[in-house]
């Protein structure tokens, strides 16, 4: 865990080490041994300090150099769906399964099952 990312972050918002305690539900102190060195945060912990402080367990972790993050539920309205057909598949979208590219044929027959899937379902309903 790198202890100079938690502080930074904190003072970043300018929060206090008793806001941040508060808003992760533990002790002032609790928090105050993580930033120090002190006290080691468990995973949980970790992941709620990730979301109270908006980044992600990678940057807090030192996996990752970049402390923007955009969390799951902000990501998700910036989706992107993709409607597939068969016209669609074959030309504009590559997908792979176990590492490998899928052919145009692939993605076909892709389809085909899922429509014969979901059509079979609707009957037995």
């Amino acid at each position: 865990m790198n202890l100079y990312r938690l502080y930074e972050l904190r003072k970043r918002k300018k929060w206090s080490l008793q806001y941040i305690a508060d808003q992760l539900g533990i002790a002032k102190s609790t928090y105050a041994g993580y930033e120090s060195g002190y006290r080691q945060p468990s995973l949980d912990a970790i992941k709620k300090i990730a979301d109270v402080m908006e980044t992600s367990v990678d940057y807090l972790l030192n996996r990752i150099d970049n402390p923007d993050f955009q969390a799951v539920k902000k990501r998700k309205e910036t989706e992107k769906w993709i409607e597939l057909t068969d016209e669609r598949m074959a030309s504009e979208v590559k997908l792979t399964i176990d590492g490998r590219t899928l052919s145009d044929e692939e993605k076909k027959q892709f389809i085909a099952f899922v429509r014969a899937r979901r059509q079979m379902e609707n009957e037995y309903r």
